[in-house]
C-alpha cells in the first residue's frame, strides 16, 4: 500500500482499477458541490470537478498525494449525468441506443504542503450502441444497474451487451482511464504499478 496516495472518490470502481496494477490507495471521497456552472462546457465542467475534488481532500491531508476524477457522458453536446429514478434511466439509455456517445474522465492529482504541486488530464472515448429493443431497456432498467453511473449504464456489467465498438480507453469509461494514471503516478515516483498474480488460477 501506498500511504502517500490517496484517492478523493467514493466509486469502488475506481479503487478496483488501481488495485488491479497493485495499487491500494487510501480512499477519503471529497464532498464538494457539483453543480455546473453558468455557461459551462462539459469538457471544462468535468475538469474543474476533477480538480475541486483533490484539492478539497489535499487540503487536509498535506504533502498527501491526492487522487480524484469526474466522468460524464456526452451526447448531442450535451452532459447526461447519474440518473435519478428509473424514468431517467429509461430516458437517457432509450437516447443513446443506436447511436454514439462520448465519455470523458478528467483525472486530477494534488498536493499541498510545502511546493503546491497539481495536475490534470481528461481522457475521452467514443461508445458505440446497438438498437437494443424496448424489452431489453425495460429489463435493464429494472435490474438497477443504472444507479449511480454517468449515463445510466455499466459498461462492464450487462450493459456490455449493448456496446457494440469503443474506440478508446475501456477503463475510461467505467471511471478511471488506467493507462494515463499509472503513467503520470509512476513519471512523479509516487508509486509503481505491481501487476499482482491473478488469483483466480
Amino acid at each position: 500500500m501506498s500511504p502517500a496516495l490517496i484517492l478523493a472518490s467514493a466509486s469502488p470502481r475506481r479503487k478496483e482499477l488501481l488495485a488491479r496494477v497493485g495499487i491500494d490507495a487510501r480512499v477519503l471521497p471529497a464532498g464538494i458541490d457539483e453543480s455546473a456552472l453558468p455557461g459551462e462546457s462539459v469538457m471544462d465542467y468535468v475538469v474543474r470537478v476533477a480538480a475541486e475534488k483533490a484539492r478539497a481532500v489535499a487540503e487536509l491531508n498535506p504533502k498527501a498525494w491526492v487522487l480524484a476524477a469526474d466522468t460524464i457522458v456526452e451526447e448531442g453536446g450535451e452532459a447526461l449525468g447519474k440518473p435519478a429514478d428509473e424514468a431517467s434511466a429509461s430516458a437517457m439509455l432509450g437516447r443513446l441506443r443506436g447511436g454514439v456517445h462520448r465519455v470523458t474522465t478528467a483525472m486530477a492529482l494534488h498536493r499541498t504542503g510545502g511546493e503546491p504541486v497539481a495536475h490534470t488530464q481528461a481522457v475521452t472515448t467514443e461508445v458505440h450502441m446497438r438498437a437494443f429493443s424496448d424489452a431489453e431497456l425495460a429489463a435493464y432498467v429494472a435490474g438497477g444497474e443504472w444507479r449511480g453511473k454517468a449515463g445510466g449504464y455499466a459498461v462492464q456489467g450487462m450493459a456490455a451487451a449493448f456496446v457494440t465498438e469503443v474506440r478508446g480507453s475501456i477503463s475510461n469509461v467505467i471511471g478511471l482511464p488506467l493507462a494515463e494514471v499509472v503513467v503520470l503516478l509512476e513519471s512523479l515516483a509516487i508509486v509503481s504499478p505491481s501487476y499482482p498474480a491473478d488469483q483466480a488460477h
